[in-house]
């Protein structure tokens, strides 16, 4: 089943990602109704994509700190449950709809995977 690789260690937190993303679904350039988010921590220029998983209603339990890169991220911003009652990181602005990411369709193309410059995200099985 292919799946899309995030190589964080190039990731440049250009963002351009989340932009064709909310492009290809809505029409409109709006990072906030995007299936991928980059979350960054500009003062460790440390850049991490990532995609909407499945919705839950389960209260998130990763409250922890986890390292990558050497930089110490606060577990629950890299879970990747798309949402759930602990945060909002993939809703949709305005209808409160839970967002996962669909590939762009069947067979999966991911318009996120083919204008990342940086290689940072590739599709595999």
């Amino acid at each position: 089943m292919p799946r899309i690789k995030i190589d964080f260690s190039k990731c440049t937190g250009c963002r351009y990602c989340e932009a064709v993303c909310a492009l290809e679904h809505f029409k409109v350039v709006n990072p906030m109704k995007s299936r991928i988010r980059v979350i960054s921590d500009s003062k460790n220029r440390t850049f991490i994509p990532l995609i909407a998983g499945p919705f839950t209603d389960a209260q998130c339990t990763n409250k922890t700190v986890k390292v990558v890169g050497g930089v110490e991220m606060d577990g629950c911003s890299l879970c990747p449950a798309s949402s759930c009652p602990s945060r909002h990181l993939f809703v949709e602005a305005g209808t409160g709809i839970p967002l996962k990411c669909d590939m762009c369709g069947e067979p999966p193309d991911p318009m996120c995977v083919k204008s990342c410059f940086s290689g940072a995200l590739t599709l595999v099985d």
